[in-house]
């Protein structure tokens, strides 16, 4: 039922169909998310820099570059071509490894604050990894169903 819906076409949206196409309207919600574990990440204190170094990166740049990619998809750059549904599935699997590993180390980091920290500054950073979490299971979803699409075309 649900692949043989997102795999209706076999191509990717364009224009403002991206906001109403499954899994293409996840990228809003990747957006959001993304944001707010940067911001948070970003406003928390850094107990390891080097963690929350990579956390930092992987927040900041899947923001761009998903605001980038969302942005072509409107603007209609892929013109249609199959090569942009690889390009697709691939960014997303990418983007759900490199989020896991960004929320297993924010957490790992956020373990190691139990003590010695206020409650602010320990509840902000559990914030982040839940919406690292949250994050993360967005783009594993959104890459699950690009490769489904991706299969069929």
């Amino acid at each position: 039922m649900a692949p043989a819906a997102a795999s209706r076409g076999s191509t990717l949206p364009s224009g403002f169909a991206v906001f109403t196409t499954f899994p293409d309207l996840l990228f809003f919600f990747e957006f959001v998310f993304g944001g707010l574990v940067w911001i948070l990440v970003a406003s928390s204190l850094v107990p390891i820099p080097l963690i929350q170094g990579w956390v930092m990166f992987v927040s900041v740049f899947y923001f761009l570059a998903t605001t980038t990619l969302l942005v072509l998809y409107i603007i209609g750059a892929h013109g249609g071509e199959t090569s942009w549904v690889t390009l697709d599935a691939a960014y997303h699997c990418v983007a759900a490894l490199f989020y896991l590993s960004a929320s297993v180390l924010e957490a790992l980091a956020t373990i190691g604050m139990q003590e010695g920290y206020t409650y602010k500054q320990y509840h902000e950073n559990i914030s982040a990894v839940v919406f690292s979490y949250m994050a993360t299971l967005l783009y594993v979803v959104h890459a699950v169903f690009s490769l489904i699409r991706w299969k069929s075309s």
